[in-house]
Formats: structure tokens, sequence, C-alpha cells
């Protein structure tokens, strides 16, 4: 007896038929979207992972390409992601540079508080977190020129204004120290403020000095050896350590 034909094979057939069809628009739509410029997402971040993923993207086009480099746009193609992430985690630029000058005071911070932590007197750890202070801006040039670009940040936002606030306790508390006094950063007296806005006002201005490649001609002139730190040490050890009154 003839055995009645399955039905089976050609319904098969006909589903790897269409099978194939949509992969292949599938492929031609890809290939399409990179034709275009626009970035294709194999595996799209999760919603935290992707803020982190921005914010770590904007920090590696502010080091290449500067602050004037660093746009939204600039951001979603280095992060491989549409032009509409960083909008949507952030709301506009001064949105997404005010996170990033955040995370920047936050490494600041750790760097010299370890710095600071790592024992001797007041004034030696003074200025220990004082070269700690210009290490950072070494190794972060953009990051630091942010985080003093008050007109691009938007200071109400509240990690950025924490983080702000804790690196100028530091600074109050070092100042404290070095001077033997305990230091109310709420409340200060002119004597205090002029200590502490002297210190800042002297390794900040050393620090763009040195960004700015203008004391190679003092350099130069120093006994052979005497290198940045040598410098910032001998100038710092003449001011900040003042008495009160002094």
């Amino acid at each position: 007896m003839a055995r009645k034909p399955s039905n089976s094979r050609p319904a098969a057939t006909a589903l790897r038929k269409a099978a194939k069809a949509v992969a292949s628009k599938g492929s031609a739509s890809k290939a399409s979207t990179a034709r275009r410029g626009r970035p294709v997402v194999e595996a799209p971040y999760h919603h935290g992972a992707l803020h982190d993923a921005l914010l770590k993207a904007a920090e590696r086009v502010l080091e290449r390409d500067g602050l004037s480099g660093l746009t939204l746009r600039a951001v979603a193609r280095e992060a491989g992601v549409s032009h509409a992430a960083p909008t949507h985690h952030f709301d506009d630029l001064a949105g997404l540079v005010s996170e990033l000058a955040a995370i920047g005071f936050r490494q600041f911070n750790a760097a010299m508080a370890a710095a600071g932590a790592a024992g001797g007197t007041g004034l030696e750890k003074a200025l220990a977190r004082a070269k700690a202070y210009v290490a950072y801006a070494q190794a972060h040039p953009g990051m630091y020129g942010l985080m003093f670009r008050t007109e691009r940040l938007d200071m109400t936002r509240p990690s950025l204004h924490e983080a702000a606030k804790a690196a100028f306790a530091g600074l109050a508390g070092a100042i404290g120290a070095s001077r033997q006094e305990q230091i109310a950063e709420e409340s200060l007296s002119l004597d205090q403020a002029a200590a502490i806005a002297r210190a800042w006002s002297l390794v900040h201005g050393f620090t763009m000095l040195l960004l700015d490649d203008r004391l190679s001609d003092i350099l130069r002139r120093l006994p052979e050896g005497t290198d940045v730190e040598t410098l910032l040490d001998a100038m710092l050890r003449s001011t900040v350590g003042r008495p009160p009154g002094s």
C-alpha cells in the first residue's frame, strides 16, 4: 500500500524560507544603518549601566578633545548609542557636564584624603594634600579644568553641590590642622578665611601655571635636578604653615 505524502515537508520548507527572509532583511537594515553613520548597538545597555557608560564616554571625550569638543552628540558617538540617549539621561549638556564634574570632585577629594591620611604633622599632611591636588590635575587636566568652569555647571545639582562642598571642607580641615586650630567651615573668622584663600590661591595658581607650561622658564633657572614637586614644596612651606596672626 503506497504511503500518503506528508504535508509537513512543504510546511517546514516554507518556514525556513520565511526565517531566512527575515534574517536577510535584518542584516540589510543593520548595514543600511551603519552606512548612514549611525552606530549599531548589538546588546542594549541596562538603564543604569548606560548612565555610567555615558559619563565614562564623556570623560574620554573631555580628556581627548577638550571642553569645546564635549557635546551630547560626541558623547553619544563615543558610547556607541543614539544621539537621544544623553538627553534622556541628563536633560541637556549642562546636566551631563555637571554630573561629570561631580565625579571629578569625588576622585579629587579621594586623592587628597588618601594623601592626608599618610601620617605626619598637620603641616606635613597639608603639604601632602597640596601635592595630591597638583598631581590629580596633571593626570586629569580636562576634568580639572571642567571642575572650575562654574559658568558651564549647574551647582544646584545635589551630586555636584555635595562633592564641591566636601572639597572645601577638606581644604578648611587641612588648613586648620596646619595652624593647629579647629576651623568651622560654615563660620570663618577673617584670619581663617584669609589662610584658606591664600593656600587655595597658591595651589590653584601654581596648578594652572603648570598645566599651561608657564613654569618651565623658572625651572630651567634652578639648580639641576630641581623638579616641580620640589618647587611646590618650597613655596608652600613658606606660606601654609604660618601661625594665626602672622
